[in-house]
């Protein structure tokens, strides 16, 4: 167990200096209610500080994993579930959510998620 320990230090310590480049980018994250270190550098480091490669934030919804997969066939849509994209990005977002929605400081996050969640 001291093994793993030991490793895992060293896997954060390795972290934190390939992030130190993007510190002001990981301070800028971390001002979103929700979002903590670890968080921010798991955004950049699956986005990148690059917003300009999304036309839309629709499109980068989509490419997060965030959006429904839609099915087409003889003419007819039919809805399904969430796509499998982004499987780092997409379960950290959902936590960075339920994080906002339990920030005190910040309740609009919190009325948002109940009202929504009432339909």
């Amino acid at each position: 167990m001291e093994q793993v320990s030991e490793n895992i230090n060293e896997i954060n310590k390795l972290i934190d200096m390939m992030a130190k480049p993007f510190e002001d980018n990981i301070n800028f994250l971390c001002q979103i209610p929700g979002i903590k270190r670890n968080s921010a550098i798991i955004i950049l480091s699956e986005i990148g500080n690059d917003m300009e490669q999304f036309s839309s934030s629709r499109k980068l919804s989509s490419w997060a994993g965030l959006t429904p997969m839609n099915n087409q066939s003889a003419g007819k849509k039919k809805s399904v579930k969430i796509s499998r994209a982004g499987v780092y990005l997409k379960p950290c977002l959902v936590e960075v959510a339920h994080a906002a929605v339990k920030d005190k400081e910040h309740p609009y996050y919190a009325n948002k998620f109940n009202k929504i969640s009432k339909r």
